[in-house]
C-alpha cells in the first residue's frame, strides 16, 4: 500500500475531482502537512494553484524538519562548525538544507472544522527522503503485509491530560503547580463528564466531522485525566487518524482556553499515559479475521500465535520507535499501569501485549507498552512488523503470563531497556530493524534518540538541585 493508493471517502482521487470536490464544498484556504520523526505535524497554508501542482507533482518542504527535535534545535554533535552528524545523511548543513519533494495523499482529504473553509492534505517524503519520512516507513511496513496476504486493522486510544492553562502560563508557572481541569481522580466519572458534558461534546462532534470518530471517551484517573478510544481504521488511516487526533485535540483545547498534553508522564504524582494499540490482521482474500482461532480457549489461530509471538520477540529492540522520549521511559516502572518486560497475556492489564479474545468480529492484539508520546506512524511500523516478522519466522509463544506480571518470575525474564540511550543502542544493532526498515532509517533515527539522550544529559533537573545543592 503506497500513499494515495487508498480511495479517500469522498471518491478523490484526481486533480479534476479535487476542483469539482472544492467548488461544491466551497473552500477557500487550503492546509497541507506532514509528520516529522518526533510525530510533530509540520505545515503551511498554500494557494489552490500551488495545490494544483502539489497534487501532481509534489511540492518541496524543506529538508530542516528532518533534521532538528521537537525543539527546532538542529541535529549537530560535531560542534566544531565542521556540520557533520555521523547517522544524520539526508539533512544538514552538508545539503544546504535543500527541498524534499512530498507528495500529497488525496486519501486524506478532510475538512478542518475549526477553520471555515479549508482543507487538510497530508503528504509524505519522497526519493532520499523516504528512506526517514514516517509516513513511509509504515507504508512500506503496510506493502509487506499485504504482500503475504493480510489486510490490518488498528486502533489506537489515548490518555491525555487537560489543565486549565495556556501556552503562557504554564511557561510562567515553569510547567509547575499547574490548574487540572478537574481536581481529584474520579476514574470514569459520570459526574465529571456529565458536569463538563459541552466539552465532550464538542470534542466528539469535531473528531467525527475531522473522520477521526472516537468509539470512547471517559475520565481516567487521575485530575483532568481523559481517555478516548478512536475508531479502527484499515491500513495507514489509523495512524493518520491518531496523528490528527493527537494534534487538534491540542488545537481544540488551546482555543477553548485550555491545555492538552500527551507527555508519557508528566507527574511523579500520577500514572503515565498510555497510547496503546490494537491490531488484528484479516485475509486479504475473504476478509476474515485471520487472528480467530475456533476451539482455542482464547480463540487464538496460529496466525496470532506466531504474531503475538513476533511482537513480545522483537519488543526489545525495536522499543527506541515506540517509547522515543526521555520521557517515555518514566512511564516503565512497576504500578504505573506500563509494562516492564516483554511478555504478553490474555486479558492481562499488567503484560506488554494483551490478547483479546473477542470473536471472529474483533480478536485482536493490544499493543499496550506504547505511551502517548509515540510517534503513531513508527509505533505501528514497529507493532506490526514485529508480528509480521513472528508469522514469517513461525515463532512460538513463550509462556503465558497469568496474573500480576510485575511480580511472575516468568513475566520478567525478558526485560525492556530502563532509558532511551539503552534503547537506542539495542535499536541501531539490530538486524531485524535493519532488514525491515533498512539501514538509512535505524542509523538517521538510532541517531536523533542519541540526541534526545545527549540534550537530556546537559539539563540540569529540579531533581539534581534538591538533591545536591546544599548537602554534598
Amino acid at each position: 500500500m503506497t500513499p494515495g493508493s487508498e480511495k479517500s471517502v469522498d471518491g478523490v482521487t484526481s486533480i479534476r475531482e479535487l476542483d469539482q470536490w472544492i467548488d461544491r464544498e466551497g473552500i477557500r484556504y487550503f492546509k497541507v502537512g506532514v509528520f516529522d520523526i518526533d510525530g510533530v505535524m509540520r505545515g503551511k497554508y498554500i494557494n489552490r494553484e500551488k495545490l494544483r501542482s502539489a497534487v501532481d507533482k509534489g511540492f518541496g518542504f524543506c529538508d530542516v524538519v528532518l533534521g532538528w527535535d521537537s525543539q527546532d534545535e538542529l541535529y549537530a554533535f560535531d560542534r566544531t562548525g565542521a556540520g557533520e552528524t555521523k547517522g544524520i545523511e539526508v539533512s544538514g548543513w552538508h545539503t544546504g538544507y535543500s527541498d524534499a519533494i512530498a507528495q500529497l495523499d488525496l486519501s486524506t482529504l478532510r475538512r478542518i472544522p475549526m477553520e471555515e473553509d479549508t482543507l487538510l492534505l497530508i503528504g509524505s517524503f519522497q526519493g532520499n527522503h523516504a528512506n526517514v519520512c514516517p509516513r513511509t516507513i509504515l507504508s512500506r511496513t503496510l506493502d509487506k503485509a499485504t504482500a503475504m496476504g493480510f489486510a490490518v486493522d488498528t486502533a489506537f486510544e489515548y490518555e491525555f491530560f487537560l489543565f486549565d492553562e495556556t501556552p503562557d502560563s504554564v511557561r510562567e508557572k515553569g510547567y509547575r503547580n499547574l490548574q487540572h481541569f478537574t481536581p481529584g481522580m474520579f476514574g470514569y466519572s459520570v459526574l465529571r463528564s456529565s458536569v463538563h458534558a459541552e466539552f465532550y461534546h464538542d470534542l466528539l462532534d469535531l473528531m467525527e466531522d475531522f473522520d477521526c470518530a472516537i468509539e470512547g471517551l471517559h475520565t481516567e484517573t487521575g485530575p483532568g485525566v481523559i481517555e478516548a478510544a478512536i475508531r479502527y481504521a484499515r491500513g495507514l488511516e489509523a495512524a493518520d487518524r491518531a496523528s490528527l487526533f493527537k494534534t487538534f485535540t491540542k488545537v481544540f483545547a488551546q482555543r477553548a482556553g485550555l491545555m492538552a498534553t500527551f507527555m508519557a508522564k508528566w507527574s511523579n504524582d500520577y500514572p503515565g499515559q498510555s497510547g496503546h494499540l490494537h491490531i488484528s490482521l484479516c485475509d486479504a482474500k475473504t476478509g476474515e479475521n485471520a487472528f480467530y482461532g475456533e476451539g482455542d480457549p482464547s480463540n487464538m489461530s496460529k496466525t496470532m500465535c506466531q504474531f503475538v509471538a513476533g511482537q513480545v520477540r522483537y519488543m526489545p529492540e525495536l522499543l527506541a520507535m515506540v517509547c522515543s522520549t526521555i520521557n517515555s521511559y518514566r512511564r516503565l516502572v512497576p504500578g504505573m499501569w506500563a509494562p516492564t518486560a516483554a511478555n504478553w497475556g490474555v486479558e492481562n492489564r499488567t503484560t506488554s501485549v494483551r490478547v483479546i479474545p473477542a470473536g471472529a468480529e474483533a480478536q485482536r492484539s493490544e499493543y499496550r507498552i506504547a505511551p502517548a508520546d509515540a510517534n503513531p506512524y513508527l509505533a505501528q511500523a514497529a507493532a506490526l512488523a514485529s508480528g509480521l516478522r513472528g508469522i514469517e519466522e513461525g515463532l512460538e509463544l513463550p509462556e503465558v503470563v497469568v496474573g500480576n506480571g510485575y511480580e511472575d518470575p516468568k513475566a520478567l525474564v525478558h526485560p525492556l531497556p530502563s532509558t532511551l540511550r539503552e534503547a537506542s543502542v539495542l535499536f541501531r544493532a539490530s538486524d531485524m530493524a535493519r532488514s525491515e526498515f533498512g539501514n538509512t532509517f535505524v542509523d538517521h533515527y538510532a541517531t536523533t534518540r542519541d540526541w534526545e539522550d545527549q540534550e537530556n544529559r546537559k539539563a540540569v533537573s529540579d531533581w539534581d538541585l534538591a538533591r545536591y545543592f546544599e548537602i554534598i
